[in-house]
């Protein structure tokens, strides 16, 4: 079990200081709000459409960081939600492995403000220093090939684009795999 903790990014000459934090209880409105947009639906497997679907959706946040494979934060601006980033550990299925893969999403309102690098960077310095090179080598990062704003993520963010993959269900179309190592 990995315990719970806080990313602080610092604020730039262009950008605000961001809180990457595991989810809580106060996070139900604005999780609902943030997957009121179309987009979200889309691009995530598991839909937030009422309170109930959010209490759900965190229940199984919080059950990823009691077993330590999918360690999700709710990334803040200023107290507002305008992201989620997460590292899913791939130890329940094969503990020899020493990757992860790294997701996220950036809220409608937040996109294209260079959040959603910012947040993923600071996750992947969290986790390879978190982890030691035995328990994890290397991240994949994975999208659709129609979310080019995923690849320009990656790009930003040392993510190197490695190959396409055939649809994967319950994504209908082939994939991007990007990766970084802990040496780069």
């Amino acid at each position: 079990m990995t315990h719970a903790t806080a990313v602080h990014v610092a604020a730039t000459a262009s950008a605000p200081a961001l809180l990457l934090r595991p989810w809580e209880e106060r996070d139900i409105a604005p999780l609902i709000e943030v997957y009121r947009d179309p987009a979200m639906h889309r691009w995530t497997r598991i839909p937030v459409a009422n309170h109930e679907d959010a209490v759900r959706w965190l229940e199984l946040q919080s059950q990823g960081w009691a077993t330590g494979d999918r360690l999700s934060f709710a990334v803040l601006e200023q107290d507002r939600l305008v992201a989620n980033v997460v590292i899913k550990r791939n130890a329940p299925t094969d503990p020899t492995d020493p990757s992860a893969d790294v997701g996220y999403w950036t809220a409608a309102a937040a996109r294209g403000h260079g959040i959603a690098p910012r947040a993923l960077e600071a996750l992947t310095v969290w986790a390879f220093s978190t982890f030691n090179d035995t328990d994890l080598d290397h991240l994949r990062l994975l999208h659709q090939i129609d979310n080019p704003a995923s690849c320009r993520v990656a790009e930003k963010t040392g993510y190197t684009y490695k190959e396409t993959l055939l649809p994967y269900p319950p994504f209908p179309k082939p994939g991007h795999l990007h990766t970084r190592g802990r040496r780069g």
